[in-house]
Formats: structure tokens, sequence, C-alpha cells
């Protein structure tokens, strides 16, 4: 294979670096490792996102008719690989960008389209999203969020749980239940594109263990959503919410993240000292290192397998689930290299980058939970990929 870029596509890269180093926030530096979701951290990435609206980058390859950018897969690339080696910010409206926009390009409506569409860009409009309930996490099929058709409205009532950013939020991305009797369960399915200050909608942040409340529950009484609001037929919102799922998993620049938190691991064993030896000479703290490092080689290899589908016309397919299963399990295996390193640090109460280590090692317990569990994963993946029988 030949992983070189293009001229053009360098000159793109440069373009992109230059960019960065004049428009990176100068507080950045100092509070990119501050722990924790806050009110101040949101209004950064939402600053953040602004810049880059305004340069053209924030969906990037989207039509430029709906205000993206227009530009090629390579440059989007290009473009998250530099933005991860700077570790710059996140974007406020990571599930706008990341999930609701492609789902509402590739299954809605043209009026749709010209309505969310570029507010999702700007960040005017901030989404979340209303999928899992209580009893319907991995097993999203037996959903029993309830809409009613009511003339030209939907009325909806039931509950969601782990709704990110949901605090936040200015729209939700809404699975429900159209048809209670149909079977199997997820034909009765509809997807909704829901305002959330509409009448009716109680959003209560759930705490973390990390001390974050990132997710939330939401309460949802005879809500009132329009028809028109409706993505995708009636009763068919099953396989939207499986393209908006794919897209979700789907994301570039993972494998230089790792790699420069594998970097960070190595300086900490480097500097950490046992009984006077620095951790790096112990031999099983050597071996993981190596085998993170393999890992982290094989993250980037697989990134370009997907690349390449992508390139060739194709949509996010089973290598992003496979990615997604990969690197959680990867980054949990990775924190606690780092907790071993740092040995009882990394369980008391401290300051710093044993913290830092600790904020990490926590946070990485949701990894193989959050879009969709390693268990669903693997069962998806040896049932409709691999073709294993139940």
């Amino acid at each position: 294979m030949d992983f070189r870029y293009s001229p053009e596509d360098e000159a793109f890269r440069k373009e992109v670096r230059d960019w960065i180093k004049e428009n990176l926030p100068e507080s950045w530096a100092t509070e990119q490792e501050a722990l924790g979701i806050s009110e101040d951290s949101f209004q950064m990435a939402l600053e953040w996102q602004k810049r880059l609206y305004k340069r053209g980058w924030v969906g990037l390859t989207w039509p430029k008719e709906y205000g993206g950018g227009g530009g090629t897969l390579m440059q989007q690339v290009i473009l998250s690989e530099e933005m991860a080696k700077a570790r710059a910010p996140g974007i406020a409206n990571t599930l706008g960008v990341g999930m609701a926009g492609p789902t509402i390009l590739s299954f809605g409506t043209e009026e749709q389209k010209k309505q969310f569409i570029p507010k999702i860009l700007s960040g005017e409009e901030i989404w979340c999203q209303g999928f899992s309930e209580p009893d319907a996490g991995s097993d999203l099929a037996n959903l029993k969020a309830r809409a009613i058709r009511d003339g030209d409205y939907y009325v909806v009532n039931g509950q969601k749980v782990w709704s990110t950013f949901a605090q936040y939020g200015d729209r939700c991305l809404l699975l429900v239940r159209t048809d209670p009797d149909v079977l199997p369960k997820h034909r009765g399915i509809t997807y909704l594109l829901m305002d959330m200050k509409t009448p009716g909608i109680e959003v209560k942040p759930l705490k973390q263990m990390t001390g974050d409340s990132e997710f939330n529950e939401m309460f949802l009484d005879n809500v009132r959503v329009p028809v028109s609001n409706r993505l995708g037929e009636e009763n068919r919102g099953w396989y939207v919410a499986m393209g908006t799922l794919a897209f979700e998993r789907a994301g570039m620049g993972q494998a230089i993240m790792f790699k420069q938190v594998l970097n960070e691991i190595f300086r900490l064993a480097a500097k950490t000292k046992r009984n006077g030896i620095p951790a790096i000479k112990d031999s099983t703290i050597r071996q993981r290192l190596a085998q993170c490092a393999i890992e982290c080689e094989i993250m980037r290899l697989n990134s370009y397998r997907s690349l390449s589908t992508s390139l060739k016309g194709g949509g996010p397919g089973p290598e992003e689930m496979f990615s997604k299963l990969f690197w959680s399990e990867m980054n949990q295996r990775m924190t606690e290299l780092a907790a071993q390193i740092l040995g009882i640090d990394s369980v008391i109460e401290g300051e710093g980058e044993a913290q830092l280590w600790q904020y990490r090692f926590l946070r990485s317990r949701g990894n193989t939970l959050e879009q969709g569990s390693s268990e669903i994963l693997r069962n998806v993946i040896g049932e409709r990929v691999l073709g294993i029988p139940r």
C-alpha cells in the first residue's frame, strides 16, 4: 500500500498547521488537561467551533449549499490528523456534526437539510441523543417511549437515559415507538428530530464516578413533535438509527490521539521510580508498553483500511465496529498500565499528572459501554459480518 499523500494534500496540511498555530487559544496550553465537563469547557469548545466554522472546516466534506466546506475526504483526514497532533480542543456540537448532520444528509428531506444543517455547523443549535432507555440500552429495539399521531404532531411520552450533553441541547435525535404490537420489535420504531425547548421535557444530569455530568436522564410528558420533523418513514426509524450509530463509530484522528497517549505513558514510565529504579526498566512494564505500541499500530493500519473503503465510495461499514471495539478496550488497557506505573499514587487523592491519569482511568470504564457495548458489538460482528449462528 502507498500511504503517501499527494503534493496538494501536503500543501493543505501546511495550511492547517499554520492556521492552528495562529488560532489555537493561548489559554489552551494550560487548560487542555483540565479535568471534567464544565460550562467553561463547553463555552471554550463552542468558541473553537465558531473559529473553525468561519474558516470552512466544520463539515469540511459536506455540500456547500448547506454551509459545508465542499472539501475532499483526504482533506478531512488531514484536518483531523493535525487537530489531534496539536491536541486542539474538541468542538461543542460533537453529536450534531458527528451524528445528526450525517444522518440528516443521508435520510432527510431537502427542507430538513436546509433547516438543520447550517445551524449544526455553526454551533447555533447543539444536538443531543435520545436513544437509550432504562430497559433499552444494549437492546435498543426494546425501547418503550411512546409516540401517538395526533394530526400534524406526534405526542411523545416516556423516559430516556445516557443522553449526552442534553443539558446543553437545543435539538434531540429521538427514537420512539409508534407501533407497540408489531414483531420483530425494531419495525415499530420512528425517528424524530425534537426541539428541546418544547414544553414537557425535563432533563436531569447524572453524576458519573469521574464527578462529571456528561450524561442525563430525560423525561417526556406529552411532548408534541411536528410530523414534519420525522426523519424517514413512520415505523422505519430503526434503519435510520443504524446509520446514525455507524456515523457515531466512525472517526478520524483517533489513531494519532492514542499514539500520543502512549508516548505520555512511555515518559511516565521513564520518570517514575520504584525502589529507586525507573519503571521502564521493569520487564513486565516493558512488555506491556510493547503490546500497547503494537495495538496502536494495528489501529493506525485499520484506520487506513476504513479510509480505503470510503475513498472507493463506500460508507461506514463493519470496519467501524471493529475499530470501536478495539480502541475502547485498548484505551482501558493503556490507562490500567499508567495506573500500574504510578502504583499507590493512582488510587490516592492527588494533583497534577497522577490526578489526570486517575480521571482517564475512570472515564475509560465507559468506553466499552457507549456507542454499543463490547458484548453487543461482538454479537453483531459474529452474526452479521462473519455469519456465525446465534
